[in-house]
């Protein structure tokens, strides 16, 4: 593909513009009031009685068990097709995903493939031309019939609702709820039982708590933004390999962060591959742990990039 195109020439008709399907404009109030009650209970783990390592080492496990739920489960399994796993094993993935309040996984596919048809342009439900703070959070607080609507869906993720497990959880919105809600307990409970072995019961509560809070309440906050990085700061600061008629960018915090994700560029230029990895030092662990399912005999049909397939070299 040719070099780079300046970002400032990418769609400016659509630099502060929002989605047409936005106005009249209308919180959409499930999510603030989810979004926010999540933030307010993170802030717990500012007090020190709620500190333990026990709980930072819960929430630095889950960000990468959980963000693998999206990375892994939502977007290059379910999403773009890139690999094949045993059912069981993308059901468990969906599963981790949903425990990171990102939406059903119909509604997350529908929304990404959307993203990639109409990129920085005026349909794209989260462009930073709008405004960073849209790309980032906003474009998930405002009503967008647009985006909310069951031939939406149907439009882009078919495949999916043709799945019994994935229409069930889509039509039975409580299914989800219960998935989510179900970690609580159980990372309570967990750090409880150590808490107790090892100090009583007092301990045992605080412990529980402190898991809870930091294991499940930080590590949720946590993983929305990473994810949502993806969508703001991938399409704003980094540098371009291939012109992709539109603003993506690749950006290293952001793949640190997101273990691959922000190579976002490479992605865009070649969607369907498995590995966003086109040079030695963009280093993509998303795709090795695709390897590592392959190798254990859990992953299958793996799509390379475009570039191996063609035999080319990356531009330079």
């Amino acid at each position: 593909m040719p070099a780079l195109a300046a970002r400032e020439t990418l769609q400016p008709n659509r630099r502060g513009v929002l989605p047409d399907s936005v106005r009249p404009y209308r919180i959409r109030w499930r999510y603030a009031v989810v979004i926010g009650l999540v933030h307010v209970l993170a802030c717990l783990a500012l007090l020190p009685g709620l500190f333990s390592w026990t709980g930072v080492v819960a929430c630095v496990l889950g960000v990468h068990l959980f963000g693998a739920g999206i990375n892994l489960g939502y977007h290059r399994l379910l999403t773009h097709r890139s690999f094949r796993t045993p059912r069981w094993v993308e059901y468990a993935l969906a599963s981790l995903a949903i425990c990171s309040l990102e939406d059903t996984p119909v509604q997350w596919v529908a929304v990404h493939r959307m993203h990639h048809a109409h990129s920085d342009d005026v349909p794209d439900p989260h462009s930073p031309l709008v405004t960073f703070l849209w790309s980032h959070l906003g474009w998930l607080l405002m009503v967008n019939p647009g985006i909310d609507t069951l031939s939406f869906r149907e439009r882009f993720a078919p495949d999916l609702l043709r799945d019994r497990f994935y229409f069930t959880l889509e039509k039975h919105g409580y299914l989800q709820v219960a998935i989510a809600l179900a970690q609580v307990p159980i990372y309570f409970l967990a750090g409880f039982l150590g808490g107790w072995l090892t100090g009583g019961i007092d301990e045992g509560v605080r412990l529980g708590a402190s898991v809870v809070v930091w294991g499940v309440f930080l590590r949720i906050v946590l993983v929305w933004h990473i994810t949502w990085s993806v969508n703001s700061l991938s399409h704003l600061f980094g540098y371009r390999t291939y012109e992709t008629g539109e603003g993506s960018r690749n950006n290293w915090l952001v793949a640190l962060l997101a273990v691959g994700e922000g190579w976002h560029n490479n992605h865009h230029a070649d969607p369907t591959a498995a590995s966003v990895q086109h040079r030695w030092w963009e280093i993509d662990i998303s795709y090795y742990e695709i390897k590592l399912l392959e190798a254990l005999g859990l992953a299958t049909n793996i799509v390379k990039p475009r570039h191996l397939r063609a035999g080319h070299e990356v531009p330079q």
